[in-house]
């Protein structure tokens, strides 16, 4: 366990944070700009999310406001910062990493505030970074050591061959992947993600995580991928990597997933390609006693991917489409969906929610059940992007 932090840090830190939440806009972007400039650290950044209204400056400005304003009592973001540690995971986040993150933020910091950004307060933060960096260091070591000791797992990254190549959709491809060295692989928890190291062309170097879109069976991994417009990574995988083209990949991770136990219904909850986690909960726990419930909205039929594995697998299925091509009926259903309709086929006394899928989506949903009353705990999601978007 890190050392506690004393009490004139913790008072510095309170009676700073909220001339630091003024001007946290202004902070976060000089501190990736300090940050970034190392081709080393950058390689580690999904370089997307640096542009425009930058969802990583966004994440990380929450992040800085959150801890602030807990300071005295960071276990309140426990949930938060475990989602933390599996992204830093998967994308091999290691400690000596943590010390450029201290220099560009602190940098930051004394850049912004100029000379109110005192010796003292630029000191209290600095302990307090090294505070929330141990913890996280040391969770993320219990992670990596877990995975490795594990049947079929290992520790930094490992050779796959891509084995098939399925086009699931116009936009939507999947990949089997399966290990170089022919050993088993680490089962993991439906819902869980896999990270990777990408060198498209020479010098060049991108890490990102994708789902697993299969079912655990210790022999290889399905991973399903979408397009995206100007998508450097995505683009290239559905346009140059061919069965037989190998991978770096890092264990699996994250703490989306589902676990059956103690649980008598559950909705998934899915928009576009979101529907990938829950192909793996409904290929590892569909059929059982659990009673599966799927909800998934798409553009139209002609882009909704893999429907006939969740039509098949789940109990109830609905899907809803935004610009059906042919009449509706049935469980098939035109426009989008809402809460109100969602706790009407299920049960929320006692249903656990799963969603996955683009943010407005996300948030609608999310929003719409907290009215209805669900339980916060019942509700589980899983954004597409920076892990501390969810630290506020």
């Amino acid at each position: 366990m890190p050392k506690p932090l004393s009490e004139e840090t913790l008072s510095i830190i309170e009676a700073t944070a909220p001339v630091v939440a003024a001007h946290v806009d202004q902070i976060v972007p000089c501190m990736y700009r300090r940050l970034l400039a190392d081709p080393e650290i950058r390689a580690l950044f999904n370089m997307s999310h640096q542009q425009g209204s930058s969802p990583q400056h966004k994440a990380l400005a929450g992040a800085l406001v959150a801890y602030a304003t807990h300071i005295r009592n960071p276990a309140v973001l426990g949930g938060a910062l475990e989602r933390i540690a599996q992204k830093h995971v998967g994308l091999q986040i290691l400690p000596e990493h943590y010390p450029h993150v201290a220099t560009a933020l602190l940098g930051a910091v004394g850049e912004v505030l100029g000379e109110a950004a005192t010796p003292e307060i630029l000191a209290a933060w600095g302990e307090a970074y090294w505070f929330l960096a141990d913890t996280l260091i040391g969770r993320e070591e219990q992670i990596y050591s877990q995975s490795e000791q594990a049947r079929g797992g290992w520790r930094g990254w490992r050779q796959f061959r891509v084995a098939a190549k399925t086009p699931e959709t116009p936009e939507i491809t999947s990949f089997r992947l399966e290990p170089v060295d022919g050993g088993p692989v680490l089962e993991h928890r439906p819902g869980q993600y896999l990270s990777f190291r990408f060198t498209p062309a020479e010098g060049e170097e991108f890490r990102r995580n994708y789902s697993i879109s299969s079912a655990p069976n210790g022999r290889d991994y399905r991973i399903t991928v979408k397009r995206e417009p100007g998508g450097r990574i995505s683009n290239w995988l559905h346009d140059a990597v061919e069965p037989g083209s190998t991978i770096d990949v890092a264990a699996p991770s994250g703490e989306f997933f589902l676990d059956p136990a103690g649980k008598r219904e559950v909705v998934l909850l899915s928009g576009g390609v979101g529907m990938t986690p829950m192909i793996s909960m409904l290929e590892s726990c569909g059929g059982g006693d659990l009673r599966m419930i799927h909800v998934h909205a798409a553009r139209d039929a002609r882009h909704h991917a893999m429907r006939d594995r969740h039509l098949d697998l789940a109990d109830e299925s609905h899907v809803f489409y935004e610009m059906p091509e042919v009449e509706t009926s049935g469980l098939v259903h035109a426009g989008r969906i809402s809460a109100e309709w969602l706790v009407k086929i299920s049960d929320p006394k006692v249903a656990d929610y799963f969603i996955c899928g683009p943010t407005g989506f996300m948030d609608a949903m999310i929003r719409g059940l907290r009215a209805a009353n669900v339980p916060e705990d019942r509700i589980h999601y899983e954004h597409f992007g920076p892990a501390a978007a969810q630290l506020g």
